[in-house]
């Protein structure tokens, strides 16, 4: 709570709400056998909940949207907006703690009876503002055990913390400015620059993000807790599925879960399931943030997934390993996939996204140039993916030298990273969702 309170105060008082309505729901879920009854808390804990994430992250996009339309129809309305920060992290705990109450409804996880134990699952420091997404049924049973010095796994933690920090401060935070500077003005740019803008920002928002879970995995993991994987090399995917079997893990897990297989999942027939694909895309699109191009993005990824389901009912893939050539095909349609959904992801508006992927086909280019030496950052960036994807590794080779030694090694590379660092604090891209 001081960990959080201390970016503002104010708003801690959301992570107590959320905490004391989800653990009394689950108390009385437990409880009680009538199913009317369990429905109707499990339907006010959902209401209060999304109820308290709506106002403050969607209410002012609902609102201007729908005044939008009416405009559209010729009717003049002044839309009414709230003057609201967005509290850090709002999106990820509040899914945390539905997930609790949801698991104790269906019977899967018993309702938790000591309230310092679920407080400190809804606000565990390390993963609180950005995740993981932690399940209660993975996390509140290691509360349970008591944690020793001893059964820490010091260097691979360590290590793993020093990965997440270099992608972090020295690859993300050294693209950040001209990121920026080209999606500020992407038709200021060559047609050069704008791929390298599209490259940049996918790198960067890969290192940012995944540089800040390794980062909570590993303090978890020194504090004797397990937290769950959450990307799995992404941008070496072979199909939209498998994308979202690497890339945010902890979230397209959740969005399964409580979104799609309630939907139907992926019974009755196509039309059925490619609907339930689009509104779980839909859903988790919005869920990034209050901006249609935030839909669209899921809306992209939703098309992609139902093309693909489609596609591997027309053309089953051969049993065992692919091929080469069908993995190289693959990864390429993905590849582009992903590069043209990061557009929309970061640029602020449509017109902005349509100037830039004209940009990239030399439509709307102009004479600015971005330093080619993004290029060695980008090759930095995937050559960093590359590494982590093999399973003997130049870093590994640490863990076996003697303590002595692996202190020294860890601290040359510490002082080679600040070296590196960009000056100046920039935030974690998804603090802001």
């Amino acid at each position: 709570y001081l960990f959080y309170g201390a970016w503002d105060v104010r708003f801690l008082g959301l992570v107590i709400l959320s905490t004391l309505v989800d653990f009394t729901a689950g108390r009385l879920v437990g409880q009680i056998d009538y199913p009317k009854y369990r429905k109707a808390i499990l339907a006010g804990s959902l209401a209060i909940n999304l109820g308290v994430l709506g106002l403050f992250k969607y209410f002012n996009f609902f609102a201007t949207s729908f005044a939008a339309l009416l405009h559209s129809l010729g009717i003049e309305a002044a839309p009414t907006t709230l003057q609201l920060i967005l509290p850090v992290g709002i999106s990820f705990y509040t899914f945390q703690s539905i997930s609790y109450t949801v698991d104790v409804y269906r019977r899967v996880l018993k309702p938790e009876r000591d309230l310092i134990n679920f407080a400190t699952f809804v606000a565990f420091f390390p993963q609180l503002v950005a995740g993981p997404i932690v399940r209660a049924i993975d996390f509140l049973p290691q509360l349970a055990v008591q944690k020793r010095l001893e059964d820490v796994a010091w260097r691979p933690l360590l290590l793993l913390f020093l990965t997440g920090y270099v992608k972090k401060a020295v690859l993300s935070d050294n693209l950040a400015p001209y990121v920026d500077a080209f999606y500020a003005q992407p038709g200021a740019f060559d047609v050069a620059s704008h791929w390298i803008g599209i490259l940049a920002y996918a790198a960067q928002i890969y290192c940012d993000f995944s540089g800040y879970t390794d980062m909570a995995i590993a303090t978890a993991g020194l504090l004797g807790y397990s937290l769950c994987l959450n990307f799995n090399h992404p941008y070496l995917a072979v199909s939209p599925r498998d994308f979202w079997r690497r890339w945010h893990i902890s979230l397209s897990t959740w969005l399964r879960d409580y979104v799609y297989i309630p939907l139907g999942g992926g019974r009755g027939t196509s039309l059925r399931v490619s609907l339930n694909l689009m509104t779980t895309m839909l859903l988790g699109g919005l869920w990034h943030g209050a901006a249609w191009t935030f839909v669209f993005w899921g809306a992209l990824h939703g098309i992609a997934l139902v093309g693909d389901r489609l596609w591997r009912q027309v053309a089953p893939l051969p049993a065992g390993e692919l091929s080469l050539s069908r993995r190289l095909l693959g990864w390429s349609f993905t590849m582009l996939l992903v590069l043209v959904g990061w557009v929309f992801f970061r640029a602020p508006d449509f017109s902005t996204a349509l100037s830039v992927l004209g940009g990239s086909l030399g439509r709307t280019a102009g004479t600015a140039a971005l330093p080619s030496v993004l290029w060695v950052y980008l090759a930095a960036c995937f050559g960093v993916q590359l590494l982590t994807a093999l399973k003997t590794t130049p870093p590994l080779t640490l863990l076996n030298l003697s303590w002595p030694r692996f202190a020294f090694a860890y601290g040359v590379l510490v002082g080679f990273s600040l070296l590196l660092i960009n000056t100046g604090y920039r935030a974690f891209i998804y603090f802001q969702f």
